[in-house]
């Protein structure tokens, strides 16, 4: 309820939430910090009733980000009082799981907490202590908008461990694409980024991979033998560590899998359809055309046109080539046909509407995937009348 209110800026409505959990937390400066905030808001609205000034939308910017602050710190009292997260004695630094439930749950990090995991980021042996740290703390900060975590984060990001270098990069790429619309009223959080992923090519990299892992869990992926032993991080290996008898653990694929818990790849797969629309992935893919050309690619892999609409030539070649190669899946046939309705080819497009709906296992599934780009085809041209059309010849087909 807050967070929806604050997106769409509407902080008379996050006002009345802010007093409920002040009520709740039954603590005297919150209440004192939101009536300062509200008579802020309140002489802000008064004069912009009677005038027009060109910082008015920069006033209103800080306001809101004060707002963001003060709901964020009474959510962590909240969730404090409500045993939701650990209390504040510190964590067993040799202990995964000790790390994991801390940093995962504490809504109370402490500065030393903090240094500790930027020295665990740094120091070659206790690299598998912050990975576990960053990727717990990542999982912290998708419930939990938190400035100084995630600043910690983008500080680690050239850690000289770069196993765990990479992990904060590629939760802060996700993170960063989830709060989205928060992160406009952080421009500290958006310098300090630009600044660590430079060119951002390493950037680049690493956010084509989650994209990529977002259509495969690791399960799936290990099944499928798409990564071996041989791909996990060698710091990771010794992590995993052997079995009782001293060899080697054999199935350290799957427990690796089963470390990972299938929210992981809900999430992922989530904030991999929201990234083309946020500030982060503007960021990475810049000017790049070669960038720009390589996720467009890998969306369509995934099935998704994504912003290839606006490039009809160049999706069909790809798809052309998909759809010869063997590996096709209903979704690219569907994209096909798309391109051939929208360049005028009907027949074209039903045949290949026709064995899209063949490869399916039901003609509910087929719809399923082609009814959410009905909106799209009529954007790009197509009559509502004859995109009706198809669907009822291809429902009886």
């Amino acid at each position: 309820m807050m967070e929806h209110a604050m997106t769409e800026r509407m902080l008379n409505h996050a006002f009345v939430v802010l007093r409920q959990w002040a009520q709740e937390l039954g603590f005297a400066p919150y209440v004192d910090r939101i009536h300062s905030l509200e008579d802020s808001y309140k002489q802000l609205f008064d004069y912009y009733l009677i005038g027009d000034d060109p910082e008015r939308d920069a006033i209103h910017d800080q306001l809101t980000t004060e707002v963001y602050r003060l709901g964020d710190e009474m959510y962590a009292d909240i969730c404090l009082k409500q045993g939701k997260a650990p209390e504040m004695h510190g964590f067993d630094r040799t202990n995964i799981v000790s790390i994991t439930n801390y940093f995962s749950s504490c809504m109370h990090l402490q500065d030393e907490d903090y240094d500790w995991l930027v020295e665990a980021a740094n120091d070659p042996e206790q690299s598998s202590m912050g990975f576990v740290a960053v990727a717990a703390l990542s999982a912290n900060l998708r419930e939990t908008f938190n400035e100084e975590s995630l600043l910690t984060l983008i500080e680690i990001v050239n850690a000289e461990n770069q196993m765990v270098a990479d992990q904060a990069l590629a939760s802060l790429i996700l993170l960063l694409a989830q709060w989205d619309v928060r992160v406009d009223y952080f421009p500290q959080m958006q310098e300090a980024f630009v600044e660590k992923i430079g060119d951002g090519e390493r950037a680049f990299l690493l956010m084509r991979s989650l994209i990529r892992a977002s259509n495969k869990s690791i399960s799936e992926m290990v099944e499928s033998e798409h990564i071996t032993q041989e791909d996990i991080p060698t710091e990771l290996q010794d992590m995993l560590g052997e079995d009782a008898s001293g060899e080697s653990v054999e199935n350290m694929l799957s427990r690796l899998s089963k470390m990972v818990p299938k929210t992981e790849h809900a999430y992922i797969q989530t904030v991999v359809e929201l990234l083309p629309q946020t500030w982060v992935f503007d960021l990475i893919i810049g000017e790049d055309e070669q960038r720009e050309t390589a996720i467009d690619h890998i969306y369509l892999e995934l099935g998704s046109m994504g912003f290839m609409w606006d490039n009809l030539d160049e999706a069909e070649d790809w798809l052309v080539n998909r759809l010869r190669s063997g590996n096709a899946k209903p979704q690219d046939y569907i994209n096909y046909a798309h391109c051939c309705f929208l360049k005028g080819d009907k027949m074209m497009a039903f045949e290949n509407y026709l064995e899209a709906k063949r490869l399916c296992k039901s003609t509910r599934t087929f719809f399923d995937l082609f009814r959410p780009d009905r909106k799209m085809l009529v954007e790009k041209g197509i009559p509502l009348e004859q995109v009706y059309l198809m669907e009822d010849h291809l429902l009886k087909a």
